[in-house]
């Protein structure tokens, strides 16, 4: 029901933008929150956004470098990473859940299969 595209390989100093699409009801009740996995590593907030797109959070190492919103209409997610680095390589996840206290911690109802972002410096 949560479904990432987007990702890839790209240099060090590269944009990228992951799309998340949702076919969840109700989609426009959610906070969406992007996670990330790097290799060898327990997967991580990144950053998320309330159902009406007017509020965010990021990890500190990302903010400033990556931008999430939202279009409800469509029912996607995007999250734009800029001046990428290789420690952002990662396998990346969007995930929908109700509460905003759970998902910034990681509790969802909903999670994507992920997608791989590979930064080679």
């Amino acid at each position: 029901q949560l479904v990432e595209s987007g990702g890839g390989l790209v240099q060090a100093g590269d944009s990228l933008r992951l799309s998340c699409a949702a076919s969840i009801d109700f989609f426009t009740s959610y906070n969406i929150g992007w996670f990330r996995q790097p290799p060898g590593k327990a997967r991580e907030f990144v950053a998320a956004i309330d159902p009406s797109g007017t509020s965010d959070y990021y990890e500190p190492s990302v903010k400033g470098r990556f931008f999430i919103s939202r279009d409800n209409d469509k029912n996607m997610v995007y999250l734009q990473m800029n001046s990428l680095k290789s420690e952002d390589t990662a396998i990346y996840y969007c995930a929908g859940e109700s509460n905003w206290g759970r998902i910034i911690y990681g509790l969802a109802e909903y999670w994507g299969e992920g997608i791989q972002v590979t930064v080679s410096s």
